[in-house]
């Protein structure tokens, strides 16, 4: 055993995750997988994940196992500087140093638009597949597969792609020519023909459709009305399935229409952990389920070090770190990106600048999911206010119906509310017909048959985040800036100048189950 060799038995042995034994293990498969990781390519400000961190963890697997494949399930891109400054480029070159063998499309894949993530994605070395998105009519046809087939141990293994649908989540007019078709049927039909016509021995499916959405489809139905899928490696709800919990251990241990097992994971974000499946192949098609463990990736690999790695990162970071150390204001306290606080500050922050943009402006609505990063007490910089709203989004003005905007309250209930500005309450109920109620504005219950100015960013006026009754309004007028460049210059030259940054503690909204 090399010196390498013996480096890494150390530290799978210090962080008591495998043996180094010289067993046979030709009969065994790994798969380990992320999602979501959305550009988090250094740790986190919690100093949790970072690309090299992992690399330790997958070259020490791969060291102590013959058979290793490396999945990711979509998101790997937009969420920090390192998208903003190099468009996809930089987390393309990190996934090849990372060594991904198989990849599907996220929804943020397509925050550029399809010309640029074609022209991104021919940088990766990865097998694409997509299972349910027509590509054929797109710049991405030439480099995706429907399925895709690999054999370890004398066991054929198949693979398909299930990719949630993009109206109402992707911006209009970034997938142009793209065909989406119904997911538990396509990824029936293409498992079915995996097993039946290509005489597989198991299927997995790579989804980016999230775990149990909100009146529709993700993993969790998907697994109960399939009937030849035996694994889902999910992505796009975020959520942390650990099989060592109670609850982890429901989620992921489900049942097929036939009754046979299906094993439903995800990893959670950022690339805080690491997902690694245990395939028995000689027990594929039996009534067991795989072992499954989730690996914190945080700083006890600190001590391992890819040349190559480090010099992709350094290429990269360098403009990030500009960013990070030019400070334009200070906050009074942390403010976490799901706080209430920051929420509201983002909605009266919204409303005061399309009064500025429009006149008669009467309310203003966000939502949660564009703010994707918080604020640590005292100073902050340019680099943290791109991180906390990194999307290419423009504050805009529209005129809509009461009865259009009540539709996009419901839709709010649904997800437990979104941001509203202070001038704004109500009441959701978020049980089986989630629904807003009691929706007060300026004092005043929400009028079905009144024109309202409602002051939102483009995205969610296009439709975005299932706000398909904001379409069915008029445009105003737009911020002539994005939504960052908005901020930064309200905090560095405009009415925030010199203040710090915080928001109204209360809560706009009552919850009922």
């Amino acid at each position: 055993m090399n010196a390498v060799s013996r480096l890494l038995c150390v530290t799978l042995v210090a962080a008591s995750l495998f043996s180094c034994s010289n067993d046979d293990k030709s009969n065994r498969l790994v798969i380990l997988h992320t999602n979501d990781t959305h550009s988090q390519i250094t740790p986190d400000r919690n100093d949790l994940g970072g690309v090299m961190r992992r690399k330790a963890v997958i070259d020490s697997i791969r060291q102590a196992d013959p058979n290793v494949l490396l999945v990711d399930a979509g998101d790997a891109v937009q969420g920090t500087l390192f998208f903003y400054l190099y468009g996809g480029k930089a987390e393309q070159e990190v996934m090849n140093d990372l060594g991904v063998d198989i990849r599907i499309l996220g929804n943020h894949e397509f925050d550029n638009g399809i010309d640029s993530l074609a022209s991104v994605l021919a940088l990766s070395n990865a097998t694409k597949i997509s299972s349910n998105y027509d590509l054929s009519q797109t710049p991405l046809a030439d480099q995706f597969v429907t399925s895709s087939i690999k054999e370890y141990g004398g066991k054929r293994i198949g693979f398909i792609g299930i990719n949630l649908n993009p109206d109402g989540m992707i911006t209009k007019g970034n997938y142009d020519g793209l065909v989406f078709e119904p997911i538990v049927a396509t990824a029936n039909k293409a498992a079915s023909k995996l097993k039946k016509d290509d005489k597989v021995d198991a299927v997995i499916a790579i989804s980016h459709i999230g775990y149990a959405p909100a009146g529709l489809v993700g993993d969790s139905v998907l697994a109960v009305n399939s009937r030849d899928i035996d694994i889902i490696i999910g992505g796009h709800s975020h959520d942390v399935i650990d099989p060592k919990t109670e609850s982890g251990n429901s989620r992921s241990h489900l049942r097929n229409l036939d009754g046979k097992p299906v094993l439903v994971v995800q990893t959670g974000k950022a690339g805080r952990k690491l997902g690694k499946i245990e395939i028995d192949l000689d027990k594929l098609g039996s009534d067991s389920y795989p072992d499954y463990e989730l690996i914190d990736i945080d700083s006890r690999y600190d001590s391992y070090n890819d040349p190559k790695l480090a010099a992709t990162i350094k290429k990269y970071s360098d403009g990030v770190d500009s960013l990070m150390q030019l400070n334009v204001g200070t906050t009074t306290r942390a403010l976490d990106s799901k706080s209430d606080e920051l929420l509201n500050f983002f909605a009266d922050y919204v409303l005061d600048r399309g009064k500025e943009l429009a006149p008669n402006v009467d309310l203003a609505i966000v939502n949660k999911g564009g703010i994707r990063d918080g604020l640590p007490q005292g100073k902050f910089s340019k680099g943290q206010i791109l991180n906390i709203f990194p999307f290419r989004n423009y504050i805009t003005v529209i005129d809509i119906k009461g009865n259009d905007l009540r539709e996009a309250f419901d839709v709010m209930a649904s997800r437990g509310g979104d941001g509203i500005s202070a001038n704004v309450t109500a009441e959701y109920e978020t049980g089986e017909d989630p629904h807003a109620e009691d929706i007060m504005i300026n004092g005043k219950e929400l009028d079905p048959d009144k024109t309202y100015r409602v002051a939102t960013i483009d995205y969610l006026a296009k439709g975005g985040d299932y706000m398909t009754s904001l379409t069915r309004s008029k445009t105003v007028t737009n911020s002539p800036k994005l939504v960052y460049d908005d901020l930064l210059y309200y905090l560095t030259e405009g009415k925030g100048k010199d203040k710090p940054l915080e928001g109204s503690l209360e809560k706009r909204w009552t919850i009922d189950n």
